[in-house]
C-alpha cells in the first residue's frame, strides 16, 4: 500500500488554486488572439485586462503598470538592465547592486556584466544590512549613471520579512532605483508598490497557487522602464513581444484574485500551524537550529538545521516518511552545496538546512504527520550518534 504523501514545500510551487484551474479550463475555449479586433480577439483581450486587474490589485498597483513575463525569472531578466529608457531618451545605469540572500534569478545579474554588479553584505540575522547599502551607494560613481538596486522582500528560505522602506529611502536618497522581488510575499503579506517605496516588482503565478510559467513585472509608473528584453511586436505596450498565454495568465489572475482576500487572517491561521510544528522539533530535539525566529518572518516558513544530519539525507529521510519538503531553495535543492543564504549569514553552510514551507490548505493532520516523522528522524540520529 502506498504510504500517503504530504505536500510542505509551496515555497517552491503552491499546488494549483482550484479557482485557478477552472479560470485556465476556460480560457482554454477560447478561439482569439487578444491582439484582434474582432469580437473573438476582445474576448481573449477581456480575460488579460481582467487578470491584469486582479495582478495589480494584489499588490496595490495600477493595473496598466503590469507587465505579464513568461516567468519571474524572465522579469528579473527583463528589469535588471543596464539601459532604460524615458521616452526615446536612454538612462544609462552605471551599476548594479544585490543583496547577497537573493534568489539565483537576481544574483546572476540580468543584462549585467559580473564586474558591473556589487553584492551588498547581510547581517548574522539574515537581513539587509543597511549600512552596506549607505557605504555602496555613497561610494557609487554617478557619472557613469543610476544606482540600480534588487533586494527581495522575503528571503526564499528563512522566510524574514526584509526593511525594504528603510532600503528604499536610502536608495532613493542617492538617486537610484529600487527593484523588488516580491515572488515570496505576494499573497503572504500585503504588499504595495507605493507604501515598499519600490520602483519595481517582480511577482509570480505558481508561488501563489497559479499555473507554472508566469509571471509579472510590476512597476510605480511607465515613464521609466528598462529596454525590452524580448522584442518583436507590440504586445504589453511594446515591453515583452509575443502572443500572451491566455489560459496561464487567467489562472495567475485568479489565484492572485483568491490570494488578495483577507491576507493577514489567512496567513495568521498558516502560521499558528507552523508555530506548533517548530515547537514539537524544539521539544523533539532541543538543538535544533532555526534560522529567523524571533524576526518578522511570513508566517509559512520553517528554514531549520538539525545537527549531525546533513540536508540531503534529510531530505531524503523525510521524503521516505512520505513528507515533501526542500533542503533550501528549489533551482538548487537538487544539488548538493552550500546554501548561499546560510554562507551569507557566517553560518556553517556545508551541511545545509530544510525548509518547511506550507499553504492555506495546510491541514492539522499534515503538520501532526511531520511532527512524528520529525520526531522519528531525531531519534534515529540520536540511535546513530550513541552507536558511533
Amino acid at each position: 500500500m502506498a504510504r500517503e504523501r504530504t505536500y510542505l514545500d509551496w515555497n517552491a510551487t503552491a499546488p494549483l488554486h482550484q479557482g485557478a484551474r477552472d479560470a485556465m479550463f476556460d480560457a482554454l475555449s477560447l478561439t482569439g488572439n487578444p491582439s484582434s479586433v474582432h469580437a473573438e480577439g476582445r474576448a481573449a483581450r477581456g480575460v488579460v485586462e481582467k487578470a491584469r486587474r486582479e495582478v495589480a490589485t494584489l499588490v496595490g498597483a495600477d493595473p496598466s503598470h503590469v507587465t505579464f513575463t513568461a516567468s519571474a525569472t524572465e522579469a528579473a531578466s527583463h528589469v535588471l538592465s543596464p539601459v532604460y529608457r524615458m521616452g526615446k531618451a536612454k538612462i544609462a545605469i552605471g551599476r548594479l547592486y544585490v543583496s547577497a540572500i537573493e534568489h539565483l534569478a537576481i544574483r546572476a545579474g540580468g543584462r549585467f556584466a559580473p564586474d558591473e554588479a556589487t553584492e551588498l553584505t547581510v547581517t548574522r540575522a539574515g537581513l539587509i544590512d543597511l549600512d552596506a547599502i549607505e557605504v555602496s551607494l555613497a561610494a557609487h560613481d554617478a557619472k557613469a549613471g543610476l544606482p540600480l538596486v534588487a533586494l527581495m522582500l522575503v528571503n526564499n528560505e528563512t522566510g524574514i520579512i526584509q526593511p525594504i522602506r528603510e532600503a528604499s529611502a536610502i536608495v532613493k536618497r542617492h538617486g537610484g532605483l529600487l527593484i523588488v522581488d516580491a515572488v515570496q510575499a505576494a499573497g503572504r503579506i500585503p504588499v504595495s508598490i507605493d507604501a515598499l517605496g519600490a520602483d519595481f516588482l517582480i511577482v509570480s503565478a505558481h508561488k501563489l497557487g497559479g499555473p507554472k510559467g508566469i509571471g509579472a513585472l510590476v512597476s510605480r509608473g511607465e515613464t521609466l522602464m528598462p529596454e525590452p528584453l524580448v522584442r518583436g511586436g507590440g504586445q504589453e505596450k511594446g515591453h515583452r513581444a509575443g502572443t500572451e498565454n491566455i489560459a496561464a495568465i487567467a489562472g495567475f489572475g485568479a489565484a492572485a484574485r483568491a490570494m488578495a482576500e483577507d491576507v493577514v487572517g489567512r496567513n495568521d491561521a498558516i502560521a499558528a500551524l507552523r508555530d506548533r510544528a517548530e515547537a514539537a522539533m524544539l521539544a523533539a530535539a532541543p538543538d535544533t537550529l532555526i534560522y529567523g525566529r524571533g524576526l518578522p518572518r511570513v508566517g509559512n516558513t520553517s528554514f531549520f538545521h538539525l545537527p549531525g544530519l546533513k540536508a540531503e539525507t534529510g531530505q531524503i529521510a523525510f521524503d521516505l516518511e512520505g513528507i515533501a519538503l526542500s533542503a533550501g531553495a528549489a533551482c538548487s535543492s537538487g544539488k548538493v552545496g552550500a546554501s548561499h543564504v546560510l554562507t551569507a549569514m557566517g553560518e556553517d553552510a556545508a551541511t545545509g538546512a530544510l525548509r518547511l514551507s506550507i499553504g492555506p490548505t495546510t491541514t492539522d493532520q499534515d503538520v501532526e504527520r511531520f511532527i512524528a516523522a520529525f520526531t522519528a528522524i531525531a531519534a534515529r540520529r540520536k540511535l546513530a550518534g550513541r552507536a558511533a
